[in-house]
């Protein structure tokens, strides 16, 4: 059974740890959900979102105490950048107006970047547990699982509340953005 070596310790303190990478995905899920995504594009998203939920903490796990201390805080500042540029540019798109076209947050680079962004953490995060030699494949699963599953819910949400919110769905969904971004800078 997947994970049976480990005590029950170490799996809740894994789960736990999945839940919380996969609330991130689902807080920044909400902000590009009201900006309106179709179902497609919201299952092809969280398969992206939880593709990255496992490939980053497996480099994570992989690269382990070679870099342990040096990642915290640029990963972190990273995944702040990344964010204040989404949620910038989303706003400054609602603001405006015309119909000259923009980055498109659905195309494939767009779904991408946000995947990378919500992900960094679980890079971070997989470094740390390299170093306690966790059992890598339960936790990629569960990273990505949870990563996958969260940001659907969080997209989900967003989708609804974009509806009640009209043309402002876009601003709101980029000050969300901006708001985890700065909170990642600094």
């Amino acid at each position: 059974m997947l994970g049976s070596s480990m005590g029950a310790g170490e799996w809740l303190t894994l789960l736990i740890m999945a839940v919380a990478l996969g609330m991130d995905a689902f807080s920044l899920g909400v902000g590009i959900g009201m900006k309106g995504i179709g179902l497609k594009r919201i299952l092809l998203l969280s398969a992206i979102i939880a593709l990255f939920h496992v490939l980053m903490p497996l480099l994570g796990m992989t690269a382990g105490q070679y870099v342990s201390d040096l990642l915290g805080s640029v990963a972190s500042r990273a995944a702040g950048v990344l964010l204040l540029l989404l949620g910038g540019h989303m706003v400054y798109n609602s603001f405006r107006g015309g119909d000259s076209p923009a980055v498109n947050h659905q195309t494939i680079w767009g779904m991408l970047l946000f995947a990378f962004s919500v992900s960094v953490d679980s890079f971070s995060v997989g470094v740390s547990l390299g170093m306690f030699a966790a059992d890598v494949l339960y936790t990629v699963l569960l990273f990505g699982f949870f990563g996958g599953l969260m940001s659907v819910l969080g997209l989900l949400l967003g989708r609804r509340a974009s509806r009640s919110l009209g043309e402002y769905g876009e601003a709101c969904g980029g000050i969300i953005l901006l708001t985890f971004g700065l909170l990642f800078v600094f």
